[in-house]
């Protein structure tokens, strides 16, 4: 089977105009492949019959992708392995499971992986982070090294990454729409954590002996640091209200009091959707292999798009990078500056193909 595709993409302010009179009841159709052929636009299928896939790490020549049903698969040399590197047991609930995977810095030498893991325990839904060590694209052992974050059967947050200052951000849910644990403290529910490698509390967190570095998400989804250190987390809203937030230590960004602005007591977005899009991963894109005119790259579930936009200029930037496969939900940038996407068609929301889900690789 040839692998290779080429897929056109849709101008970004048509599929917008057709989000505006969508009900976020509904599930976006599948759109089909556009037949025209753009010489700009190369697609490559890297693996095909992902089972509801939800997250993407890349390091050199692999490629690790987790399920929702626990297993995280490997993208080896550009061949999906048939074996899983590990198999794990996590909650069987709607938006929970094996969600968020990111590499240590140091991979190349100390071969650690981090997961997310929504679990039950005692009819209670909690989540987890589990540090993996893997060899030659197998298991060798599994840790659990941070615990009892509040779990929920639709807004667990669960993206997890490591920030430019070699910390551990993990991007948590709340427990329900009416829950005001997000603007508690004490409680890790609605928050982004800041940790070190091993789970433990940084000295220097903005909150004494807390792993909270700022507090009031919904259920963030993403998270990203520009090219002098920027972070930025998109925020899903119930259903409208998505968010792209500017994250500052320490702050608070409202949830459940505020969506998006109109409350000086917590910090506005620089983004706001109203209706939502249902955007996922979101990147900051620091290569030369590819070519932009914005630099800031984000998936979008309901709209069913990859996304280039600027934050300055807000939505009149947003343009179309890659349409036509459906539900996309996460992005990352690999070692030569290419990107890798995965779609979200098995997530009980979409219309998948005979062949879905799928890893892509956008090449230029």
């Amino acid at each position: 089977m040839d692998k290779r595709l080429r897929i056109a993409g849709i101008v970004g302010a048509i599929v917008f105009s057709i989000i505006v009179l969508t009900s976020p009841d509904d599930p976006i159709p599948l759109p089909e492949l556009p037949s025209e052929k753009l010489e700009d636009k190369f697609v490559e299928i890297l693996a095909e019959n992902l089972e509801n896939p939800r997250s993407i790490a890349v390091v050199d020549d692999k490629i690790f992708v987790t399920q929702k049903n626990g297993e995280i698969r490997v993208v080896y040399n550009n061949e999906l392995l048939d074996e899983p590197l590990a198999t794990l047991r996590p909650a069987d609930v709607f938006d929970g499971g094996l969600l968020g995977i990111t590499t240590h810095p140091d991979f190349e030498n100390n071969h650690f992986l981090y997961v997310f893991l929504t679990y039950q325990e005692d009819e209670i839904l909690w989540n987890k982070i589990i540090k993996i060590t893997e060899s030659n694209n197998k298991l060798i052992d599994a840790i659990t090294i941070f615990d009892k974050i509040p779990g929920s059967v639709f807004t667990n947050g669960g993206f997890l990454k490591f920030g430019p200052d070699g910390k551990l951000y993990v991007g948590t849910g709340t427990v329900s729409d009416s829950s005001h644990l997000p603007q508690d403290l004490d409680s890790l529910a609605g928050k982004i954590l800041r940790l070190n490698d091993d789970g433990s509390i940084p000295k220097d967190n903005p909150y004494s002996n807390s792993p909270v570095y700022s507090l009031g998400f919904r259920n963030p989804q993403g998270i990203t640091w520009d090219q002098i250190g920027n972070m930025y987390v998109v925020d899903l809203g119930p259903e409208k209200n998505d968010e792209i937030n500017l994250i500052k230590a320490g702050k608070n960004f409202g949830w459940p009091e505020k969506e998006c602005a109109g409350n000086e007591l917590f910090e506005g977005a620089v983004m706001c959707y109203d209706p939502g899009i249902e955007p996922g991963g979101i990147l900051f894109y620091s290569g030369d292999s590819i070519s932009l005119e914005y630099f800031f790259i984000m998936t979008s579930l309901r709209a069913s798009n990859l996304y280039q936009l600027d934050l300055q200029e807000g939505l009149k930037s947003q343009k179309s990078i890659l349409s036509g496969v459906g539900r996309v939900r996460d992005v990352v940038q690999g070692t030569d500056g290419s990107l890798y996407v995965i779609t979200s068609n098995t997530d009980g929301k979409g219309f998948p193909d005979r062949m879905d889900d799928k890893l892509l690789r956008i090449l230029k």
